[in-house]
């Protein structure tokens, strides 16, 4: 069973950037002609209309049109495997409609709860006697004591159920008149509000052409129309909300143009929401992504996952970005540069600095077909001599096999220094530090006393003979 799930939606809202909270329309054609086999099908709360384009549904099993326009029952004659059938909630007047489901033999559960019909004087009987195959109506088992009652009683409910039909359809049509009236009367409404000046200003510009000279009390006439203007944008906003809850309050009758008056007045408050919320976002300055200093800055908008990885093997830097599984790749402009990276993602800035400088020509960005994740690779501006690199050199033949050339073999380059074949002088104590006897400019030591006795007895000192050094 293939189920509308919100990837599938996703898919189909492409032409809404993958949005599902601000989409208008949704197509989903062909629904009967490439979907055979499907056995269950939820339409509930769509504003649909009519029944149409599940007549060639054989296989389908569970309708559900809860909470829509739906005026009478058609078009599923080839429903031949319809066990239930949800119209809760919808503006079914004519009851009568319901014999088309005679056809619908499997059909075991009906449910038409919140019906105009259902106020019918005989609604159950009728329906009961109509359709013979049903075991259950409005979530209440038919019992057979039931059935034969309104078999017994089915000529005379009948003849009731037609005459409230035609009152009923009469009433439809003046309340299709009134709606249309209604819709004219706030149109022109809406059209005279916009005609209606903004308080504080007349409509009209008056220009000087002759005065060149600035006006010095310019600065205070600008400031009292920023005033002007935000206090019509609160006296706005007041008068909207007198305006919606007049709206809610005021009595309507239950109707499908009522419904869809409401959806269209609330559609049209989202978009003078999102409307006010763009306004609000151009007067915002832009983001600064480099400063007057040229430093870059980090940045991440879209508030996405993303993963930096060093790939010191292949000497470049590749970053793997969470891009949204569905978006569409023409909103997505990468620029690599020789510091960083910035990739736009639907007008929003994700900006990264690297590391180390890379070279943008060789740079690549590739897409997952599965995740959606952009990865993009950035090899490296300066090349890195790896420590454990292997180097291809040639060895000289030996004597004992001259006629085996040429033989390479592969050795570790080695980056220490042998000491055995190298040998340097200790200069640690080459010059020997002297004694301070004080001969510096400030003398803070005593001269040593040299002392001239005789080392031995014999040892007799001669004036003319000059000390030893």
């Amino acid at each position: 069973m293939v189920r509308i799930t919100e990837d599938l939606l996703r898919q189909r809202a492409e032409h809404n950037n993958c949005e599902l909270f601000s989409l208008e329309e949704i197509s989903l054609e062909y629904i009967d002609k490439l979907c055979r086999d499907l056995k269950i099908l939820y339409l509930q709360n769509n504003l649909i209309p009519k029944i149409e384009n599940v007549s060639k549904l054989k296989k389908l099993e569970y309708l559900n049109l809860a909470l829509n326009n739906i005026e009478r029952i058609e078009n599923l004659e080839g429903c031949e495997e319809l066990q239930k059938l949800d119209l809760t909630a919808n503006f079914i007047g004519e009851l009568s409609s319901i014999e088309i489901l005679k056809h619908n033999i499997h059909l075991k559960e009906l449910f038409l709860v919140g019906n105009p019909c259902t106020e019918f004087e005989g609604y159950r009987e009728f329906v009961v006697a109509t359709l013979h195959q049903l075991k259950s109506l409005d979530s209440k088992e038919i019992e057979r004591s039931e059935r034969i009652r309104a078999l017994q009683n089915y000529r005379q409910v009948e003849k009731q159920i037609r005459e409230q039909e035609q009152v009923y359809l009469l009433k439809r049509a003046r309340e299709k008149e009134e709606a249309l009236k209604r819709i004219q009367e706030k149109q022109e409404k809406k059209k005279e509000k916009q005609r209606e000046p903004k308080p504080g200003f007349d409509r009209r510009w008056y220009t000087d052409i002759n005065n060149t000279i600035p006006d010095p009390l310019e600065d205070k006439e600008n400031h009292q129309q920023k005033e002007t203007e935000k206090e019509y944008q609160e006296w706005n906003i007041d008068k909207e909300d007198e305006e919606d809850k007049a709206f809610w309050e005021e009595p309507t009758p239950y109707t499908p143009e009522s419904r869809l008056e409401a959806h269209r007045y609330l559609e049209e408050k989202r978009r003078v929401k999102e409307n006010i919320r763009g306004q609000k976002v151009k007067e915002e300055s832009p983001k600064t992504l480099v400063t007057a200093e040229g430093k870059v800055l980090n940045m991440n908008e879209p508030k996405l996952h993303f993963f930096l990885q060093d790939d010191e093997e292949n000497n470049q830097f590749i970053l793997d970005l969470a891009v949204y599984r569905y978006l569409d790749s023409s909103l997505i402009d990468v620029d690599v540069q020789p510091t960083y990276i910035r990739v736009m993602v639907k007008g929003k800035p994700f900006q990264l600095v690297l590391p180390a400088e890379v070279k943008p020509d060789s740079s690549s960005a590739k897409r997952s077909q599965t995740t959606g994740h952009l990865v993009i690779s950035m090899p490296k501006a300066q090349e890195i001599i790896m420590a454990n690199q292997k180097v291809r050199t040639l060895v000289k033949p030996s004597n004992s096999n001259k006629s085996q050339t040429n033989v390479k073999r592969e050795q570790v380059e080695k980056l220490e220094v042998d000491p055995s074949k190298y040998s340097f002088p200790d200069v640690a104590n080459i010059i020997q530090e002297k004694e301070r006897i004080g001969q510096g400019p400030i003398r803070l030591q005593q001269q040593k006393v040299i002392d001239t006795k005789p080392s031995c007895i014999d040892f007799e000192d001669n004036q003319d003979v000059p000390p030893l050094i």
